[in-house]
This record gives C-alpha cells, structure tokens and sequence, in this order.
C-alpha cells in the first residue's frame, strides 16, 4: 500500500528537497506540497495523508495552529514538526495540539526518514536535542503560563496582527465581523498582560509565531 505524505515548509528548496528524500523510500508518495499553514490544512482534509510534515513557523497560519486544525479535519493524519527551533515553550504546546514527532532542521536525512517510519507505525518521534529539553522540562516541573490559556483563534489573531493585518483584513479572512475580531484580539491581549499592538508583534517573534 502507498503511504501518503503531505510536506509543508514556506521555502520552495525545502519542500523540493524533502520530497527527494521522502519519495526516494519505497512505496512513500507525496501527495501534496503547501508553502502556507492555512493550505496545509486544507490540503490535508482533502488527501487526507499518512503523515504531514509541517514547518513551525509558517505565514497566515503557523505550524501550532495547522496542527490543531489538521487533526480535527483529517485525525488519521499524523503531524511531524520539522523546524529550527528548540524551544520548550514551542514543543509542548504542538505537542498537546496533536503532533507526535518533533525533529530539528540540523538532523541529517536518514533521521527525516526514521521520524516517518516511526510515525507511520503510531509511535512518538523526537530529536535528540528535543528529547532532552523535554526530560529537563518534566525533571524541573513545568509551570502553567498564560499562553497555555489561549484559545485557537487567540492565536491566530496574534501572528496575524503582528503579520501586519487589520482588523478588517482579519475579519474578511474569517468571514465574521470587526467586533469579533476585536472581541478575540482583547482576550488574547488581557491574558498575556500585553498593551499595545507593538507588544503583541514582540510577544509573537519571541515565541516563534512569526519570524523577526
């Protein structure tokens, strides 16, 4: 049986590359290629593949927020994180979204191929690197931020205030009204203890929502 992947990465020698790899394993095809979080989702629903493969840090929508909404639209799916940052913050929070595999950009291609077999049999992967941020968080006890506490669409309001979208731009794209909008955007704002729209932009770079 062919095993269906789905590669999400906003750098077009990226996605090329790791369909090389991927479809250089026998039987592995890749079914789709998104250069955005919002059509991997829907690229998903559609395929519905075996394991996606998805950038952290994605525009429109970034890998956090593609994650949840993957595995909603298509639960068969499995997610694998593939990104740069090792961030305890990050990895926990894709984690509870859904994604059992996490793997850093360092690693060389036969790791890539390790972490999908392993997902393809239901089983976690994890870099090394990550493996051991993750044993340090559990041995010094994690701690409940005010991030944990936002809702999807909190998320989404911040990486796309900070992509420099208004709140009619927002609105549009969610086919809801202004009101709403703001209505989210102040929530997520009082949760965070954050001010300004400025604060909002620098909360986001810092937790890897958008790139600086």
């Amino acid at each position: 049986m062919t095993v269906k992947l789905l590669v999400t990465d906003d750098h077009a020698i990226v996605r090329r590359g790791l369909q090389a790899l991927l479809e250089a394993q026998g039987g592995w095809h890749v079914c789709a290629l998104a250069d955005n979080g919002r059509a991997a989702v829907n690229l998903a629903t559609e395929h519905r593949p075996d394991v996606a493969i998805l950038d952290y840090s994605l525009p429109g929508l970034n890998g956090l927020e593609a994650t949840r909404q993957m595995r909603l639209a298509s639960p068969g799916t499995e997610v694998l994180i593939y990104t740069m940052h090792n961030n305890e913050d990050v990895i926990r929070d894709v984690l509870r979204a859904g994604a059992r595999g996490y793997l850093l950009k360092t690693e060389d291609d036969a790791e890539v191929v390790r972490a999908v077999q392993a997902l393809l049999r239901k089983q976690p992967y994890f870099s090394p690197q990550v493996a051991e941020t993750l044993l340090d968080t559990f041995l010094s006890g994690g701690k409940v931020v005010a991030s944990q506490t936002l809702s999807s669409r909190e998320r989404e309001v911040i990486q796309l205030v900070a992509e420099g979208k208004s709140n009619r731009d927002i609105a549009d794209r969610w086919q809801v009204s202004v009101k709403t909008v703001e209505s989210h955007r102040t929530a997520a704002m009082r949760k965070l203890n954050l001010h300004s729209g400025v604060e909002l932009a620098l909360y986001a770079v810092r937790n890897k929502l958008i790139e600086p």
